[in-house]
């Protein structure tokens, strides 16, 4: 089986080719730019009036380069579609400036810029320039969705659904969707319908990014030999946290990385190994929020991952830097293979 799992993250986007004919630390590996940074580079570039076409994608950068754009004295104009990369509520796009058009023959002397998380074409001629074959029987993608609903906000909604997804003790290799992925899950769905617009039959497994990591960190050759432990990812925006015991997730917290200190961290840690941590006590210090469902019995590790992990080292907790695979830089990779391959 050959799988192509690519992990969207803030700074880097990490691609893993896995072929079950070797091992898995043989796998074709790339880190590569995220794709919020190249188009920001395109902004930046561009010395003309631009319309933007294409996706709902990991905003990042884009919305502060469009101002700067705006600020030269160029107009902006995009698709109703990737304009929820901005917001997902089209008025607070327009209320920046921002006009929305989905007729882009009105612009035909504008710059155009696509707009997307993934481009399959433009990986397969890299891949196809080493004379790679490019040829999956799975693919897989993660991203970092906070979902939408128009009568709740972003974090509060992206934790009630973390919430009903762990009701019960659970696998993270069960935190993907395939056949099931919701329909508010914008940012999802756009990858898919973008797989589809290149050409892609396959249906592929979608999976949160923090997740993916999760599931990956589990499968690292010290988490392997630990039945109770702590699995976290420390990310540029997000920080995210698990407890395990028996193979499944027994806990979750998810924070905002700025807001921790090495004290803060090591105390939620702590807490959400022993059950006692609370929803109100992370949401009111304005992370997302906290599930528990029990205890665990000790923790025997901390295994961590993230482009922050150094945080961990302001604490006084045994830590361990997760390497599935052999490389720190693919953690949401393996984590969705894995996932494929149950």
């Amino acid at each position: 089986m050959k799988i192509l799992a690519i992990d969207v993250g803030t700074g880097t986007q990490d691609i893993m080719i896995y072929d079950s004919e070797k091992e898995l630390e043989n796998s074709m590996k790339l880190v590569l730019p995220s794709p919020h940074l190249y188009i920001s580079q395109q902004i930046r570039e561009t010395e003309n009036d631009i319309y933007f076409t294409g996706e709902i994608m990991g905003g990042g950068k884009i919305k502060k380069s469009i101002l700067e754009h705006k600020e030269k004295g160029y107009n902006v104009v995009m698709d109703s579609k990737c304009a929820k990369t901005i917001r997902d509520n089209l008025e607070q796009v327009k209320s920046i400036g921002i006009e929305i058009d989905d007729d882009m023959s009105k612009y035909m002397d504008y710059t155009k810029i696509r707009m997307a998380d993934i481009n399959i074409t433009q990986l397969s001629k890299l891949i196809l320039n080493y004379d790679l074959d490019f040829d999956f029987d799975e693919i897989a993608i993660a991203v970092q969705d906070h979902g939408y609903n128009e009568n709740m906000g972003d974090r509060d909604f992206r934790f009630e659904k973390i919430r009903e997804k762990i009701s019960e003790p659970i696998s993270p290799l069960e935190l993907g969707f395939k056949n099931d992925l919701p329909d508010y899950y914008t940012r999802m769905q756009a990858v898919r319908r973008t797989l589809k617009e290149e050409g892609i039959d396959t249906t592929p497994l979608i999976m949160d990014t923090k997740f993916a990591s999760i599931a990956g960190m589990c499968f690292d050759e010290v988490a392997e030999e630990l039945d109770s432990y702590i699995v976290i990812d420390i990310g540029n925006g997000h920080t995210t946290a698990a407890s395990i015991e028996n193979g499944k997730i027994q806990g979750v917290f998810e924070h905002h990385t700025s807001s921790l200190t090495g004290k803060s961290l090591e105390r939620y840690i702590n807490r959400l190994a022993t059950g006692e941590i609370t929803n109100e006590e992370v949401y009111n210090d304005h992370g997302h929020g906290a599930h528990v469902l029990n205890p665990i019995k000790k923790i025997e590790k901390v295994i961590v991952s993230g482009p922050k992990r150094e945080l961990i080292e302001k604490t006084n907790l045994d830590w361990h830097h997760a390497a599935p695979g052999g490389d720190v830089m693919m953690t949401g990779t393996v984590g969705l293979i894995k996932t494929i391959l149950g």
